[in-house]
C-alpha cells in the first residue's frame, strides 16, 4: 500500500490528474476500475476521480509494490539534464512559496521548442531541484514552469509558476488580461504623446512572421484567421533620431509590439526581421545591436485572492540589460517608470 499526504503543493487539483502523474503509465481506464473497486481512496473513503484536493487530504493506493512500480515507473521523478546549468540567481526578481519572476536575458528561449533546446524552463527547474526547494517527485506531479512567453532575443520580466495554485492563478490572470504589461523599447525615429494602436495581426505560419492589416484587408477574406489587436504607447524621451517607448501590451499576440511598430513606420532599433528594406541602420553598426532592443519591463499584479493573495497589486520591475542602458546613456536619455 502507497500512501500519498496532499501538501500544498499538490492542493488545488482533482484526483484522477494526481493520480496520472503519479501513476503515468497506468491507462485511464485502469485508474477509474480501481476507484471504484476501492483499491484506491480518498480520506479512507471510496471516491470518483473528480474531488477537488486540499492539503492534509490522504490518497491511499492500495496496489503490491510489482504493479505500483509498473504503473509509476518513470513517471515518479523529473530530471533535468546535467549540461543545462541552473537558473542564476541574480536574475531572480521576485520568489515565494508559489511563483517566481525571472529578468530573462536576450538570446535564450522561454521554453523550448526541440528537445535539444535549453530555455529558461529548463534552468528554473535546474535552480529548484539543486536548491531542494523541490524535489524530484514533486517535480514530477507538479511541474514549474514559465506562465508567459517572451521571443528569443527579447529581455525581461517572465513568471513561472512553482505549484499547482501558482500555475492556475498566473494563467488565469494572464488569460482574463488583468495582469499589466508594460514594456520598454527603442524604436528609429521621432514619436511623441500617448497613443492607442489597433489593427488586426495575421500570422504567416511558414515564414514565422506576422503582419499587421488594416480592416479593409481583413473584410477581403484572404486573412480569415486575423486577430485584432490593439497595443498602447507613450513616448518617454526622445533625440530626434530614436526615441524612448513605454509600451503597454493590451492583447498579446505574437510578435505584436514588433509589427505594430514597423507598420507604424517606426521599427525597434536591431529588429531585423521587421526592419523595412531602406533604413537607416547607422545606429545597429554603431553599437553592435544584434537584438531587438525591446524589454518587459514592469508588471502590475491586480488584487489576487486565495494563495496568491500576497501578491496583489504588486508591482515587479526588470532593469533594462547593459547595452540598451549605454545607448540611453549616449543618446542623453534615461530609464524611466
Amino acid at each position: 500500500m502507497k500512501e500519498i499526504k496532499i501538501q500544498s503543493s499538490d492542493a488545488g487539483q482533482r484526483l484522477d490528474k494526481l493520480l496520472s502523474r503519479h501513476l503515468g503509465n497506468a491507462p485511464r481506464s485502469f485508474l477509474y476500475k480501481m476507484l471504484r473497486k476501492k483499491n484506491i481512496t480518498l480520506n479512507g473513503k471510496k471516491a470518483s476521480g473528480n474531488e477537488m484536493l486540499s492539503c492534509g487530504d490522504t490518497v491511499r493506493i492500495f496496489f503490491s509494490d510489482e504493479t505500483y512500480e509498473k504503473f509509476s515507473a518513470g513517471s515518479h521523478t523529473a530530471a533535468v539534464p546535467q549540461h543545462i546549468p541552473a537558473l542564476d540567481a541574480s536574475c531572480i526578481i521576485y520568489e515565494d512559496e508559489h511563483i517566481m519572476a525571472v529578468n530573462k536575458p536576450s538570446g535564450v528561449l522561454s521554453q523550448k521548442s526541440r528537445p535539444e533546446d535549453v530555455s529558461v524552463n529548463e534552468q528554473i527547474l535546474q535552480y529548484l531541484l539543486q536548491t531542494h526547494k523541490i524535489t524530484a517527485e514533486e517535480a514530477a506531479r507538479v511541474r514549474p514552469s514559465v506562465c508567459n512567453r517572451l521571443d528569443r532575443n527579447t529581455s525581461g520580466l517572465l513568471l513561472a509558476g512553482k505549484t499547482l495554485q501558482g500555475l492556475q492563478g498566473l494563467s488565469e490572470i494572464l488569460r482574463s488580461r488583468e495582469l499589466h504589461k508594460y514594456y520598454l523599447c527603442l524604436v528609429h525615429g521621432k514619436m511623441e504623446g500617448t497613443q492607442r494602436m489597433d489593427g488586426y495581426l495575421w500570422k504567416d505560419e511558414k515564414r514565422n512572421r506576422v503582419r499587421i492589416l488594416s480592416e479593409q484587408e481583413r473584410l477581403s477574406g484572404t486573412y480569415p484567421d486575423a486577430k485584432p489587436v490593439l497595443t498602447e504607447y507613450r513616448a518617454l524621451q526622445s533625440d530626434g533620431e530614436i526615441t524612448l517607448l513605454e509600451v503597454l501590451l493590451v492583447t498579446g499576440r505574437p510578435h505584436q509590439i514588433r509589427a505594430h511598430l514597423a507598420s507604424a513606420g517606426h521599427p525597434i532599433l536591431g529588429d531585423s526581421k521587421y526592419m523595412p528594406a531602406g533604413q537607416d541602420r547607422k545606429i545597429e553598426k554603431t553599437y553592435g545591436i544584434k537584438d531587438q532592443m525591446l524589454h518587459s519591463r514592469r508588471m502590475v499584479f491586480p488584487g489576487m485572492k486565495g494563495a496568491l493573495s500576497s501578491l496583489s497589486y504588486l508591482t515587479l520591475e526588470a532593469p533594462v540589460p547593459e547595452l540598451f542602458a549605454r545607448i540611453l546613456e549616449e543618446h542623453g536619455m534615461k530609464e524611466q517608470i
